[in-house]
């Protein structure tokens, strides 16, 4: 035999060899995925451990890092299906729009510390003798971290879906349930998977909070690398803080690898263009996954009947043109009351809230005020660092697929790495500078909410049609007009939604980087979020609720008169129609 035939024939076994380890791979996946979740429903079962120990030593990471894994794989799992639902309800009912998205301004800019108290009593005191009761608690808080910024992202594409494509849905009688796998889901998938990368980052910036906390003298720990960093701060312990953030890394590069960059390679296929990209996005793993004979079998005989029974249903659903009088009525008298069950609700905590306001003194009030004013300049100087940098850094990802196969995972990375694990560091290294914790504060906020900016911006970036950016090159458009005319408006929609989403961020940051404890000293400022992690920690509960509505009251301010109308110029003006 030649040596051509030689290596012909090896290259032949090699790839017949390769399915089936590829098989083999994907085998041990699903089985270690199923030992995990069984491991984790025995630890959930199990009876409370009143105050966890958490080691220092480097050999339980693996484990810790593995209970963090799961918790935000939960807590993401929870936003995205809230997500969906709040930001398609908001996008199509009028009436409840401007109501929906200023609650959900409100909400996010609440810090974690805030929903804290009635979050663990509540979950703690439906499973008071399970471990899931804590567990629950923390996932939860990691879902008020997380959720906002997906279903911004998720309401902003709806809104922004061109005109055309509406109405190809009403000619061809979609149902609402294929319009929303055919057209929103699609159309809203690379902002959803860039908005979710940036939400798993701000869940890593909430951990440390979220597995380690103080309620009322109960100190509360759970097992996570975020209590593993938090313990190693208030220690002071560098070795341990190297490994904790060793660690950290890590599981985010593993994150990257295995989940993120398969998802953005895969999201690229709904991109809204007529002239194919000549570099697309690529990742070996989904390429990988696409030659397995295993995952062809189980989507040829599962996924594509059960796919194909849940087009036919949701297309004889669409056809019905009449509906029984008892199920029409129910579907008009449902909605009716649950608003009236929840505005009982929400006349009832107002009033205790009110009672509770009444007690307020009058240098409390003056106090917050002043802090107050001290967190929005803190907020503003924040967003604008992060605007000057982020937008031309997003579209240069977004245009540049060769820099980007090297930035985004850097990006992804460092935006992943939480700030508050940093922050010890940063904090003594500026105090040692001649700074202090007001110049602190305001890194770490930038730190914490410049990834919402910037990956919305990429997602934008991305977003823009490949024939537009040629057309700008065919007729010469100096860097001047390209940006005007084409790159701006394109990413205007993206921008804006980034720059809200940002703006409750810095917000809910402001808890850590104005108030913050290090090996026995606390380092504090005047600000807001200073008052309401004093006020959690010494159990003032008319101060928090103070500081609370106070926060949210500049909320919804600068969202009346900055971020609402940009939004509506953004959805009016620069939406891609023909």
């Amino acid at each position: 035999m030649s040596s051509r035939q030689r290596t012909f024939a090896q290259s032949t076994a090699g790839d017949r060899n390769w399915p089936v380890l590829m098989d083999a791979a994907v085998f041990c996946g699903v089985v270690a995925i199923f030992y995990a979740l069984s491991f984790v429903t025995r630890y959930w079962f199990t009876a409370p451990v009143a105050e966890a120990v958490i080691e220092r030593s480097p050999r339980y990471l693996p484990l810790y890092a593995f209970y963090s894994l799961v918790r935000m794989g939960v807590a993401y799992v929870l936003s995205l299906i809230f997500a969906l639902s709040y930001g398609y309800i908001a996008a199509y009912h009028k009436r409840a729009e401007s109501f929906l998205i200023a609650v959900l301004d409100i909400l996010q800019s609440i810090p974690v510390l805030s929903f804290l108290p009635g979050v663990m009593l509540a979950t703690v005191a439906i499973f008071p003798h399970r471990q899931l009761g804590l567990e629950l608690g923390s996932i939860l808080l990691i879902f008020t971290g997380q959720v906002w910024n997906i279903a911004f992202s998720f309401y902003s594409s709806l809104k922004a879906i061109p005109r055309e494509l509406r109405e190809a849905t009403e000619i061809y009688g979609f149902s609402p349930w294929q319009r929303f796998f055919q057209l929103e889901l699609p159309f809203s998938a690379i902002g959803l998977v860039w908005n979710s990368m940036v939400s798993i980052a701000q869940g890593w910036f909430a951990l440390m909070l979220c597995e380690m906390f103080v309620l009322n003298n109960r100190d509360f720990r759970l097992p996570g690398i975020g209590s593993y960093l938090k313990t190693a701060a208030d220690h002071a312990d560098k070795p341990a803080m190297f490994w904790g953030l060793t660690a950290l890394i890590a599981v985010i590069v593993m994150l990257d690898q295995l989940v993120w960059r398969p998802l953005i390679s895969w999201s690229d296929k709904f991109k809204f263009e007529q002239v194919e990209q000549s570099t697309p996005p690529r990742s070996p793993l989904l390429s990988m996954l696409r030659n397995s004979t295993m995952v062809h079998a189980f989507q040829r005989r599962v996924v594509a009947p059960i796919g194909e029974r849940l087009i036919q249903h949701f297309a004889n659903r669409g056809v019905v043109s009449e509906e029984p009088a008892q199920q029409g009525w129910l579907r008009r008298a449902l909605p009716i009351v649950l608003f009236a069950a929840a505005g009982c609700v929400s006349l009832y905590a107002t009033g205790k809230a009110v009672i509770l306001l009444t007690s307020v003194t009058h240098a409390e009030l003056v106090l917050t005020l002043r802090a107050a004013g001290a967190t929005f300049t803190r907020v503003t100087l924040s967003l604008l660092l992060a605007l000057a940098w982020c937008v031309p850094a997003g579209v240069a990802i977004g245009f540049q697929p060769k820099f980007a196969r090297y930035a985004q995972p850097l990006a992804q990375i460092a935006a992943s790495v939480p700030a508050t694990a940093l922050f010890p560091m940063i904090l003594l290294a500026i105090i040692e500078m001649g700074g202090g914790i007001n110049t602190a504060s305001i890194v770490l906020m930038l730190l914490g909410t410049q990834w919402y900016i910037l990956f919305n911006v990429i997602a934008g970036a991305l977003a823009i049609p490949s024939d537009l950016r040629d057309v700008s090159s065919i007729f010469r458009f100096d860097r001047r007009e390209r940006w005007m005319t084409v790159i701006l408006p394109g990413i205007f929609p993206y921008l804006v939604t980034g720059l809200i989403t940002a703006s409750g961020g810095a917000w809910n940051a402001s808890i850590v980087a104005e108030y913050f404890r290090m090996n026995d000293h606390t380092y504090t400022t005047l600000g807001l979020g200073a008052q309401i992690s004093l006020a959690n920690d010494s159990g003032n509960g008319r101060l928090l609720l103070l500081s609370t509505v106070v926060m949210a009251a500049l909320v919804v301010t600068v969202n009346r008169l900055l971020w609402k109308p940009l939004f509506r110029l953004a959805e009016g003006r620069y939406r891609l129609d023909s």
